[in-house]
């Protein structure tokens, strides 16, 4: 009895060096010569629709009748929508805050943006995700915003639009007796704020001092700012939520 001849499988990468390797090749040549772009990313390709205006300020902003934010400042119109933030301070800066704590023995877990908490229900714990973001643009404005949710990025959304909402002018000088150059690159005089445990003193400095103070609290005075402060700080500090709250409020009473 003859045995079977065994009949030899082609290998896939036989097929492609005989059947599609020209083809493959042209593909190439044609792509490195058309330039096609690289893909975007599926968080990059989201862009952010049309802003339509509500209400009467978010119209005439839209209208342009209203150029500059301080003329909503000065006559103390409540900024009920972001897009009035976003179209007169085109050139508004954003800064994420460190709140939460990645998961670590004997508390040692990292600083993170992500402050995660869980509620426990009868089916399952339903977890949360909270954000905090301050915005600015250097010269005075400066908005602090907060949001939550049950997924991270919705959360961070929330924050920025809430940040654009809350936008607030503070007023900058230069309170300290050490310097006499009278520009704004500090507070005009002595702010305290408080939130919580947490209370934290901002004191004028003279220029080059720099900014002497916690470093997340820095992410806030550089957006507002500031350049050279001293500070003091009382209380439960490691609580970030409540820290940065109490800097902001001290930065509001510079205007009072």
């Amino acid at each position: 009895m003859k045995k079977k001849e065994k009949i030899k499988p082609i290998q896939a990468k036989e097929v492609i060096e005989i059947e599609e390797a020209p083809k493959i090749e042209e593909a190439i040549e044609k792509a490195v010569e058309e330039e096609i772009p690289v893909p975007k990313r599926r968080w990059e390709e989201k862009e952010e629709p049309e802003w339509i205006p509500r209400t009467k300020l978010g119209k005439d902003v839209k209208a342009g009748k209203i150029k500059d934010i301080d003329e909503i400042f000065d006559k103390g119109i409540p900024i009920l929508e972001a897009g009035i933030t976003t179209t007169l301070i085109p050139d508004l800066q954003m800064e994420l805050i460190n709140i939460g704590q990645s998961k670590g023995k004997f508390g040692g877990g990292k600083k993170r943006i992500w402050r995660q908490t869980q509620k426990k229900t009868a089916e399952e714990n339903v977890p949360s995700f909270a954000c905090m973001v301050v915005v600015g643009d250097g010269r005075g404005h400066v908005g602090l915003g907060y949001g939550k949710s049950s997924e991270t990025l919705p959360a961070k959304e929330k924050s920025i639009r809430n940040a654009r909402i809350n936008i607030t002018r503070i007023k900058r000088g230069c309170g300290s007796f050490d310097c006499v150059c009278k520009e704004g690159h500090s507070v005009p005089f002595k702010v305290e704020g408080k939130c919580g445990s947490a209370r934290i003193i901002l004191s004028p400095a003279p220029r080059g001092t720099g900014l002497a103070i916690e470093d997340e609290c820095k992410k806030v005075l550089k957006l507002a700012g500031i350049k050279d402060i001293y500070s003091k700080t009382f209380g439960q500090t490691r609580t970030k939520f409540n820290l940065i709250k109490a800097c902001f409020k001290a930065l509001e009473k510079t205007t009072q």
